[in-house]
């Protein structure tokens, strides 16, 4: 008798991993192996490749020759998916004991289409993990340090019971296939930051996204970035305006774009004024001169020809 084919894996785990060898073999360390785990590593230069393919051969390894960014590489990875639920889960994030699988519970609701789950600092404080919808006001709040209201996951994870939200950050996104056996794609035209907002929006005309505050992760938090903070900065503020262009129009890009570099003055003033007195301080200055005198675009990667995301039916 011939042997039975496995059956597809139940959560297809994807991390796109840049140059974060070190926290990429903690979070694989932390999958439990019932899960698949594919690793979209985009043409990192310090021994990731080398390193998975050593220790960690059960996993699916897709080394691109070029950067692809978040949303691209997830792209990737969802090709390469065979389960019928995926989560993106970045590479400085470590999964709990369990907490994958807790997740997966939500998404036998068939209402549901997304969940994400409660994300923690290395020193175990609460980490923002969701928020409500992207708007003008909430940019401006942020840049002119304005509590909008835009992060809810404090209020939210005072218990421990489940909640529909606008959007969760994409280091721990869980989604499923929809009715038509296809996974949502990112939209490629944002490179990082920014396109999880995106998704989330997108994803939710087809039904709803959860919170779950048992299924825990810490996240290290911007691992692939610290190396060059103000190019971190610039396209951030770019994944921003490009949101704005694509769901409300140029005018509300012009806007969160003049907002931006509002907020990047005012914080060029506050470092220049700080770095008289403190001269350790004053590389703040160059970081947002650099911000505010970044091109418009600067951050985003050039158009190609599979840009355009699938919309959710």
């Amino acid at each position: 008798m011939r042997p039975q084919p496995s059956p597809p894996a139940r959560v297809s785990v994807i991390i796109v991993s840049y140059n974060t060898r070190e926290q990429l073999r903690k979070c694989l360390g932390c999958i439990e192996p019932h899960h698949e785990v594919i690793v979209v590593d985009n043409a990192s230069a310090d021994g990731s490749v080398e390193m998975v393919t050593e220790e960690f051969p059960h996993v699916n390894l897709i080394a691109s020759p070029t950067n692809l960014g978040f949303g691209g590489g997830n792209n990737l990875g969802l090709k390469a998916a065979t389960g019928k639920i995926a989560l993106f889960l970045n590479s400085d994030a470590y999964a709990f004991p369990g907490a994958i699988d807790l997740l997966a519970e939500t998404m036998e609701d068939s209402a549901v289409v997304g969940a994400g789950g409660k994300l923690l600092n290395v020193d175990g404080s609460l980490q923002n993990s969701t928020a409500q919808k992207l708007t003008l006001w909430h940019v401006f709040g942020e840049q002119f340090f304005i509590n909008t209201g835009y992060w809810t996951t404090p209020s939210l994870a005072a218990t421990s019971a489940v909640k529909e939200t606008p959007q969760v950050m994409g280091a721990c996104f869980m989604v499923k296939r929809l009715p038509t056996g296809d996974f949502l794609d990112f939209d490629e035209r944002y490179f990082l930051y920014c396109e999880d907002t995106d998704y989330a929006k997108r994803l939710s005309t087809a039904g709803r996204i959860l919170y779950v505050p048992s299924a825990q992760f810490t996240h290290e938090l911007g691992a692939s970035s610290r190396r060059s903070p103000w190019l971190g900065v610039i396209r951030y503020n770019a994944g921003k305006e490009l949101y704005f262009r694509l769901h409300h129009g140029w005018v509300w890009e012009f806007f969160c774009l003049l907002i931006n570099r509002l907020g990047a003055l005012l914080r060029l003033t506050i470092w220049a004024i700080i770095g008289l007195v403190q001269p350790a301080k004053r590389g703040k200055v160059g970081l947002f001169w650099r911000v505010l005198t970044a091109p418009r675009g600067f951050a985003r990667p050039s158009p190609t020809p599979n840009q355009t995301p699938g919309r959710p039916e």
